[in-house]
């Protein structure tokens, strides 16, 4: 059977293939009688699945994805699905497909749909059926092991599958009832037939620590191991490291040089100095490490590398892109160690404008090291005396905040938008459990090393762009106009008065007036969800946030490919030799780095989800303060501000009236009270129910009368939570700032001791 199925797909696709009858694709085959009746099932399964198209006619064709709406597909725990077509950002362009037209999709899957009704003109959604799996998000997933009428089963963690999957005799892999297993999907789950895998790996008892976070990097199929030839190579460049060898290189190793990091990193990409002249000019000099001297392009660490996209920053463990012996070593720039760097000289004038800039493979030695908070205190107060830090040092970190709030001021000048929303860093103890939580700090010290990576990007982005040099670049699309006229009624609701939502400098405007006012959140909240998220991109595309009509990332080579595959094209150039430049190359690599840096973030908020739900599993029915992020018809998605997780407060639950939603405001309206829940607002919240497989969190009202915490739980949406809030500005901008968020630190002896030390670059 799967012969023929090959062979039919096989003839289907040939350019020269004219749309033919059952019998008449029979005989072009070369099959006999006998073959006839088998042939005619195998065909027919592959029209049932999408493969092959039988037209009115009854002839046989190619899957045809023109008159088809092509998107990605999201199922409900109900059975039926939605649609939302390839580079739509907008809910209501969104097609619903009932239950029994899903075929075999799972969630996150991208499909071609044939759509049966329009979208009503009153509103609502169109109503599509699902012709094909064009392909699938996943082919691997973990869930949990039982065992049921001497049959083995495992539920899939999270929504993806309701029902669920059969994995054939129980013990297969030696699994027990219980543990967490990884599994194949042999067959995807339909309305007329269940799902079937087999067990691929076991993981380890629900529960035990580690599990949870090993449970998430197999889900999301993150490598975490690497191969034995990358090592050696790691290895063999290691030995043949010599930090005397510094032949074609600017030798910095004498110029004052500090590097500004987080207290438990391990691996530090970039390096600061500073010169200020008497004419009022600044020299920077942003020095990053030279990646590229290690990792070869087409070398085995170079595949490694570009197949991880990017190291992934979990609560408990951190997975590089690099192996350690480069990235937490000689790549890594250490204080009192030679390392090699490639340095961005920026000359600015007394006023902050750039008036030169020049690149250099260079050798630098780092004078000193100091976290963010020895930064801070130092460079407020130089004059005083700081124990182990020399005159000269202090007055360097002043000059260096001096610069920065100079830089910083100019950057909004221009229109750059930044957000600013509270952060909640959780604290794990010893077996990975919550333990506690604090507020993170964003102090002037981030902010210096923010703006001069900030700075150097832009310098790198502009000197490539100039020599027609094909790179990564780092873009923020504009925001579509509807979405920023929402923001303005929303906005206007709440007694602002914004007349042009196009310009930044109105956003910026509306931002400074809310900064410490009661609507501080529901203004910074609205316009969050206005903006598209950034990506890297091969096209020529400015960054919204930033107000920056050319921009990259070069300052992580450590930890982001895009930021190696930068530093190459500038060492071709610094080299006078022709970049590499193939266009069609440089799309599939912007892609593919857009979908593991989005991968790595969905495994930090997955991990820290589910240690947080763990959490509160023993706290059901204790009172929380939470912020309103998410109005829905169904309901209020509400982040607790003592632990960043979100929850849904179901309308089924407020029992007090009847809501409706007003889209305009973002608004949940009482229909008989007028009560009214808005995007950004605070409210008092109990926990109600809490799913840690499914990544539940059911909320109650505070003040309602429950006869019950643990209710069932209420018929969702489609609807996800909204995204975890990012500053829009450094989300998608240098990637410095923010790279802690969530920063988790233990709260035991050991870590004082220096164990377990890493640093957090999100």
């Amino acid at each position: 059977m799967a012969d023929f199925a090959k062979r039919v797909l096989e003839l289907v696709s040939q350019p020269a293939y004219g749309p033919m009858p059952l019998k008449k694709m029979a005989r072009s085959l070369g099959l006999d009688e006998a073959d006839y009746r088998e042939f005619r099932g195998v065909v027919r399964g592959l029209v049932r699945d999408g493969k092959l198209d039988l037209a009115k006619d009854k002839t046989l064709r190619a899957p045809r994805d023109r008159g088809h709406v092509v998107g990605t597909f999201r199922r409900t725990n109900k059975g039926f699905g939605f649609v939302r077509p390839l580079k739509s950002s907008d809910r209501s362009q969104d097609i619903h497909i009932p239950a029994e037209a899903t075929r075999d999709a799972s969630t996150g899957d991208e499909v071609a749909v044939r759509i049966v009704r329009k979208a009503p003109r009153h509103g609502g959604n169109a109503e599509g059926r699902i012709v094909r799996v064009v392909s699938r998000a996943s082919g691997t997933f973990v869930g949990t092991y039982f065992e049921e009428l001497g049959m083995g089963f495992v539920q899939i963690d999270g929504t993806t599958f309701r029902d669920p999957i059969t994995v054939g005799d129980p013990g297969a892999k030696g699994a027990k009832p219980g543990d967490k297993v990884v599994i194949e999907m042999v067959r995807y789950p339909s309305p007329v037939a269940e799902g079937e895998g087999v067990i691929t790996e076991l993981i380890g008892t629900r529960g035990q620590p580690g599990v949870d976070t090993l449970s998430v990097i197999r889900a999301l199929g993150i490598p975490d191991v690497f191969d034995e030839e990358a090592l050696l190579e790691a290895r063999e460049r290691a030995g043949a490291f010599d930090e005397n060898d510094v032949k074609g290189r600017l030798d910095l190793r004498d110029v004052l040089t500090i590097t500004i990091d987080p207290a438990l990193a391990r691996d530090f990409d970039d390096a600061i100095t500073l010169d200020h002249d008497d004419r009022g000019f600044w020299t920077l000099g942003v020095h990053i490490a030279d990646v590229g001297h290690f990792v070869k392009a087409g070398s085995a660490l170079d595949r490694v590398a570009r197949k991880r996209g990017n190291s992934v920053y979990l609560p408990d463990r951190v997975i590089p892109m690099l192996p350690e012996v480069l990235s937490n070593g000689l790549a890594s720039l250490q204080q009192d160690r030679t390392r090699y760097t490639m340095s961005v000289f920026l000359e600015f004038d007394e006023h902050g404008v750039r008036t030169n800039t020049n690149f250099a493979r260079s050798v630098i030695r780092v004078d000193k090291r100091f976290s963010y908070e020895q930064a801070f205190e130092v460079m407020t107060r130089p004059t005083e005396t700081h124990e182990g830090i020399a005159p000269v040092v202090a007055e360097l970190l002043a000059r260096m905040l001096d610069l920065a709030r100079l830089l910083r001021r100019r950057r909004f000048q221009r229109g750059a938008l930044e957000l600013n929303m509270p952060e909640v860093e959780v604290e794990l103890g010893d077996q990975g459990e919550v333990v506690g939580a604090h507020l993170a700090k964003d102090d002037e010290s981030h902010q210096v090393i923010e703006e001069f990576m900030l700075a150097a990007n832009e310098a790198v982005a502009e000197h490539l762009t100039a020599r027609q040099v094909g790179f990564l670049r780092r873009g923020h699309a504009d925001p579509e106009p509807h979405k920023l006229r929402q923001f303005a009624e929303f906005a206007r609701a709440l007694g602002l008065t914004i007349d042009q939502p196009q310009s930044r400098f109105e956003l910026q405007r509306v931002l400074r007036e809310t900064a410490d006012s009661p609507e501080a959140r529901a203004v910074h909240y609205g316009l969050l969800r206005s903006l598209k998220q950034a990506t890297y991109t091969a096209e020529y595309e400015g960054h919204y946030a930033l107000a920056s009509d050319d921009y990259c990332h070069f300052t992580s080579p450590i930890r982001r490919y895009p930021d190696l595959q930068v530093h190459r094209q500038l060492t071709a150039l610094l080299a006078a030799k022709k970049p590499k430049n193939d266009p069609e190359e440089l799309v599939a690599l912007a892609e593919h780095c857009t979908r593991t840096e989005r991968r790595a973030d969905i495994a930090e908020r997955e991990v820290i989800k589910i240690k947080l739900l763990t959490h509160l599993e023993s706290r059901i029915g204790e009172a929380f303060t939470a912020v309103i992020v998410g109005v829905e018809d169904f309901g209020l998605f509400c982040q607790l501000l003592e632990l960043p997780i979100d929850g849904l407060l179901h309308v089924t639950s407020m029992a007090d009236d009847y809501y409706y939603l007003e889209a305009e405001t973002r608004t949940l309206v009482g229909r008989r009270g007028g009560s009214r829940h808005r995007l950004g607002d605070q409210i008092n919240v109990r926990i109600g129910r809490v799913d840690v497989d499914r990544r539940e969190l059911d909320l109650v009202r505070a003040d309602d009368d429950h006869s019950a915490l643990t209710p069932p739980a209420p018929a969702r949406s489609r609807a996800s939570p909204p995204p975890q809030p990012q500053r829009a500005a450094t989300a998608a901008g240098s990637g410095r700032s923010g790279r802690r968020s969530p920063k988790l630190r233990k709260k035991k002896a050991k870590e004082s001791r220096g164990k377990g030390k890493r640093k957090k670059r999100g």
